[in-house]
């Protein structure tokens, strides 16, 4: 059995631990193999922390051996974003600047993770800062997809997106600026949650937009990543930006089924410029979603097109503030292709910034109003499949576009407007590449939107790739 464990959702492995068919050791170490087989091809880890898992593994099966169970993520292997701190371990956020970086203590998120009994197995690769939707990096090589190993994972979180698919993990934790947890999540075939702004500690991760960024968890199903919200929300006194909200019981809210649900959906804006094969894909799933029982209700979606520049702007301003003495006194460190995005911010006048954020009001209320009238939102996750590493633009319905854009068209608005989004695997291409459905909710209404991606994804059932060891 050990061979297929790497293979397995944390759901069926706590189950195989809990009933001493398996142990913490069995699973780190299938999942290590995998890794040390598979890595020179993906390069979905800038560090692994071999040594370390295996002591953490040996530790949660000694706990389990004397009756205390830390819950459903009890040694299960995680794999960490390279922008989260890690205690002892070092963080680079893919940057040469912090390559020697070890911090002292771990992220907020990831200390929860670790009380809750996950272990660690290393730290993901990512753009440099964040900054970026490829996951291609001049300092630590790029992050393939396990689907076709010619194209990209997406990004930022393409390491974290890339691992989950090949079995290099168990569950990951990713950012999301702009897309950046749903986007490899679509383009890699598993599942990715942006939560709601606030809902999950940012405090110890390297910031990129500090109104904008989001933590959460990334796995091959839903109800992995339920837990994983369960154990990373709530409020954390060291970061402001937390919410004292209550945290629900997400695992149990999956059940609830979609009957009488309203899912708007916008076609004028979700339906136009995008790949034929996306398109099929998601209408498809709509149809999936109506046979459930949901009431699927045609929609104007404000913000989908109008947030896009305020979202940029508030982002160039707030990164540039971020990397300004490093800007100016290490340049020549930073990676040629993210260098000039982030002194793009430099020079946005004020005025600019102040309109960005005025047009963010506006568009919060409109949406306000529109979950008024429906629960969900529900988008294609990208408006394409993953674009051949290194390309710069790709033709999407009959038209050339630049890919940065093309990828965060459905997703940067809800950085902006704060709202929780899941992407879940909707099909495959032709030419076999996976293919999202983005479903988005009212501000801390993740039990809805994790209840309508359970019951989706129930209904449906996807291949793993394939990788040849």
């Amino acid at each position: 059995m050990s061979d297929e464990l790497w293979a397995l959702p944390a759901r069926e492995l706590g189950a195989l631990l809990r009933g001493g068919q398996t142990s913490a050791m069995e699973v780190v170490e299938a999942v290590l193999a995998r890794i040390e087989a598979l890595e020179p091809r993906i390069n979905a880890y800038i560090t692994v922390a071999a040594d370390q898992a295996l002591a953490d593994a040996r530790r949660c099966d000694a706990e389990l051996a004397a009756g205390r169970d830390r819950g459903p993520l009890h040694g299960i292997p995680l794999a960490v974003k390279d922008l989260f701190d890690t205690a002892g371990l070092r963080t680079t956020a893919g940057s040469r600047i912090l390559a020697g970086r070890v911090p002292a203590e771990d992220a907020e998120s990831v200390a929860r993770l670790r009380a809750a009994g996950a272990v660690v197995v290393g730290k993901t690769n990512l753009n440099e800062f964040a900054c970026g939707v490829t996951t291609t990096n001049a300092h630590y090589g790029d992050t393939a997809n396990p689907w076709d190993l010619t194209r990209t994972a997406g990004g930022s979180s393409g390491g974290s997106a890339a691992a989950l698919a090949a079995g290099t993990c168990i569950l990951a934790v990713g950012t999301d600026t702009g897309g950046s947890i749903r986007i490899p999540a679509a383009l890699c075939g598993v599942v990715g949650l942006k939560p709601t702004y606030g809902r999950v500690s940012c405090r110890g991760i390297m910031p990129l937009s500090w109104e904008q960024d989001h933590a959460g968890p990334m796995t091959r199903c839903v109800w992995d990543a339920a837990v994983m919200l369960s154990v990373m929300a709530g409020w954390d006194p060291g970061d402001p930006a937390t919410r004292r909200a209550p945290v629900p019981d997400y695992v149990a809210g999956l059940d609830g089924g979609l009957d009488g649900l309203r899912i708007g959906v916008d076609r004028d804006l979700a339906l136009g410029g995008i790949g034929a094969e996306v398109r099929a894909a998601f209408e498809a799933a709509l149809d999936v979603l109506a046979g459930l029982g949901a009431r699927v209700v045609d929609v104007r979606a404000p913000g989908l097109e109008e947030g896009m520049a305020p979202a940029l702007v508030i982002w160039g301003a707030e990164a540039a503030a971020v990397h300004a003495e490093w800007l100016r006194t290490r340049p020549e460190d930073y990676d040629p292709l993210v260098r000039p995005r982030l002194e793009w911010g430099l020079a946005l006048p004020g005025i600019e910034v102040a309109r960005a954020q005025r047009a963010r009001r506006r568009l919060q209320r409109d949406m306000d109003l529109l979950f008024d009238e429906i629960d969900l939102l529900a988008t294609p996750t990208c408006a394409l499949s993953a674009p051949p590493r290194g390309a710069g633009s790709v033709v999407v319905d009959g038209a050339e576009v630049e890919v940065l854009p093309a990828l965060t068209r459905f997703s940067r608005v809800f950085n902006l407007l704060g709202l929780p989004a899941i992407s879940v695997p909707c099909g495959f291409t032709a030419e076999g590449l996976p293919l999202g459905l983005q479903l988005v909710g009212a501000p801390l209404d993740e039990v809805r939107v994790l209840r309508a991606a359970y019951a989706y994804e129930q209904a449906r059932s996807f291949p793993a790739p394939t990788l040849e060891i």
